[in-house]
């Protein structure tokens, strides 16, 4: 960051303190959690100093923080204390909505409350989110064209990584190739819009989560816009616009509260998106190389042609015939492409259709600029409407820019097709998709370019190491690169004793895994481990069919309830789940992470294969054969990493208090025989280890009793 830097070294100079003058952090951190009726936690402590000597410093820090260690605490505190008396402004990110609930709801008030009056002043606090999270006035007054169009006529449904405008609410596929059907869906939306518009009037920060109950995505789109189709100083309601006030208070603010998509579009390139700041504080840091990856990625289909085109005929008047006849060039193109990925750049024929949708774009563009002698007063629906087709017409540019360009090394180009059983087909559109190779460098260039990076999680030590997440974060050498920031790694362990408090077992004499989703053995297993725990059970699976597969078959074998991701809303799903000892829930990667079931409910976690990515994953499968082409180990660096860190986030399901007992089963034995398994098992929680299923039935069994 450039911009502003000036500025904010004079207003550290007078407005700084004597360091001497506030208190340490230490006994800083001692009033906040005194506040919160707790004890003190030597990890905690052990946190905050060294969040502290790492803002002070200018070195990042990565913080392995074990699940109860109190970490939001422990950086919060130093970020209020630096942000305060040395005018340091802080970023503080989380990768959930409910981890930024907690840190905006509840940590940062009571450190305002016990900490602030410690300080010279108290701490100025803001929430950020992205554009299309906050309701439009300019919209819902009618200043852009009558939604009756978009109610029949909605955006196509966006790709990885086309959701970033929309950040933590990506929209759900459209049916129709995103047309809306008449009849009872319409009328429960149009129910659902006349709510937004009566929210309007009552609300005071216009954020989509403070409306409870919520409404769909589609309901959403009727009431927001993207900061691309914005009016901005031209919008005769800047002075009431939520995004707008948003802004200007976080420009304002000590601390600033957002989320890994408002990360990752900044990573990308758009670095305006947060307001400027000397720390950026990442929770949840095992999630922000994937969430840039996300945010970087785009893909273009016909769909997407077409739409832009009817875009700018509708609302801007234009003429499209150019753009049209591309858009059936690539649509035939497309017809024949391969499902696959394209190691040297997109086919000629394909890239030919890609240039021509480009170059139809670039022209429609220079026929779509506002015009200049319009007062904000004077725009209007028309000029609104010319907004969205000039955003959604510059959009496809870029994108297919992106694509047909020269040089496509940097990205990683594949074809997906309806119903292919892959993580990026199945939604009825063939789309070209482009993800960056790497990410590392993107975050070390505009996140951390001059800001101090502090990042923390349960899971950043893998296979005994930081190394590996701080290649991913663009801290430690790769590539070849000798030239690394300064940087330093630490664990600050865990109040749980894993050790006597879970059983890390690994059905050894099982068969490896093969390509079917369960095998008989592994079936006979689950019931057996199911039938010791009294139910009990999380089951994380690789994949849906193995989830259910394994359901169906405990559903007839067992006299316990058994539930499956798919079979109601998650939350819905977890909360029977924590409600019932007797329960069993099993599903895929949604339950890997962020699920927390205290107590009894949760004695045993069923993990049924290591994770690894997919050997289709054409992401994951270009990062490997780019780190073996730079002479480096690329199913390590890659797949057994990516492995590392879910098996992590999966076995911490288990311990989530002091109190809580169990075992964590993992029924692939590769976790036992393969080289890399001691690896995987660094990974870990230090759980007692064993292979003996007898002895593992037994123990489940003086737990259900």
């Amino acid at each position: 960051m450039t911009a502003g830097v000036g500025d904010r070294a004079y207003d550290r100079a007078v407005t700084s303190h004597d360091t001497a003058d506030a208190p340490a952090t230490d006994a800083l951190l001692d009033l906040a959690v005194a506040g919160l009726g707790g004890g003190r936690r030597e990890g905690q402590h052990r946190m905050a100093v060294a969040v502290d000597d790492a803002v002070e410093a200018g070195r990042h820090l990565l913080v392995q923080a074990g699940t109860g260690t109190g970490k939001s605490l422990a950086y919060l505190v130093p970020a209020v204390r630096h942000a305060v008396v040395d005018g340091r402004r802080v970023v503080v990110s989380t990768a959930t909505l409910a981890l930024q609930r907690q840190v905006v709801a509840r940590d940062l008030p009571l450190v305002a409350e016990t900490v602030g009056p410690r300080l010279p002043r108290p701490p100025r606090v803001a929430l950020l989110k992205g554009w299309h999270n906050y309701l439009c006035r300019h919209k819902i007054t009618g200043g852009y064209p009558a939604e009756g169009a978009t109610l029949f006529d909605l955006p196509p449904d966006p790709g990885p990584g086309e959701g970033a405008a929309a950040e933590q609410h990506p929209a759900p596929p459209a049916p129709d190739g995103g047309r809306g059907t008449p009849g009872e869906d319409g009328a429960r939306l149009a129910d659902h819009v006349r709510r937004l518009h009566s929210w309007a009037d009552e609300t005071e920060t216009g954020d989509r989560d403070d409306l409870v109950p919520g409404v769909p995505d589609r309901a959403w789109r009727q009431v927001s816009v993207t900061a691309l189709e914005c009016l901005g100083n031209r919008c005769p309601l800047l002075a009431e616009c939520f995004p707008e006030r948003a802004r200007a208070t976080a420009r304002e603010a000590d601390v600033v509260v957002t989320n890994h998509a408002m990360l990752g579009i900044a990573a990308s390139g758009n670095t305006g998106v947060l307001p400027e700041h000397d720390v950026v504080v990442v929770d949840e840091a095992h999630e922000l190389a994937e969430r840039v990856t996300a945010s970087a990625t785009v893909d273009l289909s016909l769909t997407v042609v077409e739409h832009a085109a009817r875009l700018a005929r509708r609302h801007a008047g234009t003429e499209t015939s150019a753009l049209d006849a591309a858009s059936q060039r690539l649509g035939s193109v497309l017809a024949t492409a391969p499902a696959e990925r394209f190691g040297a750049g997109l086919p000629d024929e394909l890239r030919a259709a890609v240039a021509g949708v480009r170059d139809a774009a670039r022209e429609l563009l220079t026929r779509l600029k506002p015009t200049a002698d319009r007062s904000a007063q004077d725009a209007g629906a028309a000029e609104a409407g010319q907004k969205m087709a000039q955003s959604a017409v510059l959009q496809l540019f870029e994108v297919a820019e992106r694509m047909a360009a020269e040089d496509t090394s940097d990205d990683v180009l594949w074809c997906s097709r309806p119903g292919e059983n892959s993580p990026w087909g199945g939604d009825g559109v063939t789309r070209l998709h482009a993800a960056p190779l790497a990410v590392a460098g993107l975050i070390r260039t505009h996140l951390l370019g001059e800001s101090t990076g502090v990042f923390t999680s349960a899971t950043l030590a893998l296979g005994g190491t930081f190394d590996p997440v701080a290649r991913s974060l663009g801290l430690a050498a790769s590539g070849g690169s000798d030239e690394t920031p300064d940087w330093q790694g630490l664990d600050v362990g865990s109040p749980f004793d894993y050790p006597r408090q879970g059983i890390l077992y690994v059905a050894r004499h099982l068969p490896a895994p093969g390509r079917e989703p369960t095998t008989d053995a592994q079936l006979t297993e689950i019931a057996e481990l199911i039938t010791a725990a009294g139910g009990r059970t999380l089951g994380l699976f690789s994949s849906r069919r193995a989830a259910q597969a394994a359901a169906e078959a405990m559903r007839e074998r067992l006299d316990v309830p058994v539930l499956c991701q798919g079979d109601d809303q998650l939350p819905t799903l977890v909360r029977a789940f924590a409600d019932d000892p007797a329960t069993c829930l099993f599903g895929t990667l949604s339950l890997w992470q962020g699920v927390d079931v205290p107590g009894p409910s949760c004695q045993l976690v069923l993990i049924d294969r290591i994770p690894f990515p997919r050997p289709d994953d054409p992401v994951k499968a270009a990062r490997a054969r780019a780190v073996e082409q730079s002479g480096g180990n690329g199913f390590m660096q890659v797949s057994a990493t990516h492995a590392a860190l879910l098996l992590a986030q999966g076995a911490g399901r288990l311990v989530r208090t002091d109190a809580d007992r169990g075992v964590v089963a993992v029924l692939d034995p590769r976790l036992a025989t393969a080289r890399y398994g001691t690896f995987l098992t660094r990974s870990l929680p230090d759980f007692w280890p064993t292979t003996d299923s007898a002895l593992v039935r037994a123990a489940l069994r003086r737990l259900d009793t």
